[in-house]
């Protein structure tokens, strides 16, 4: 079983950046396949970012392209820059063991994080 641990979230103005870091407790995400998922308040949870097990595949959404970068070792990061307000939501990551796609269909992931919260003021 393996619990995942964000960190980084925090209050950032427009135009600033946030990195978030997904850890796995007690061990690494290397063999892992994870994403970056956010859910505001009153929207549906929208994958942001994805990344293989081995780093060679990514995705990002269109929202966020050319912004926020993912990157992986024995955790997962996600670089968050010019940040909009439109950004701000709870931020969970989430991971398969030795997939090789940057996003599982339909969402399916084996472990989720509880959350970090983002928040960009205007």
């Amino acid at each position: 079983q393996v619990q995942l641990v964000e960190s980084g979230g925090g209050l950032v103005q427009a135009g600033g950046s946030l990195r978030l870091s997904c850890a796995a407790s007690g061990g690494t995400l290397r063999s892992y396949a994870v994403a970056w998922f956010r859910q505001a308040p009153g929207k549906e949870r929208e994958a942001v970012a994805g990344i293989g097990w081995s780093g060679s595949n990514t995705y990002y959404a269109d929202s966020v392209k050319g912004r926020f970068t993912i990157s992986k070792n024995n955790a997962v990061y996600l670089q968050m820059n010019s940040l909009k307000p439109e950004d701000t939501a709870l931020y969970y990551c989430a991971a398969n063991r030795g997939a090789i796609a940057a996003i599982a269909p339909n969402n399916a992931y084996d472990f989720w994080g509880q959350g970090t919260q983002v928040t960009v003021s205007s």
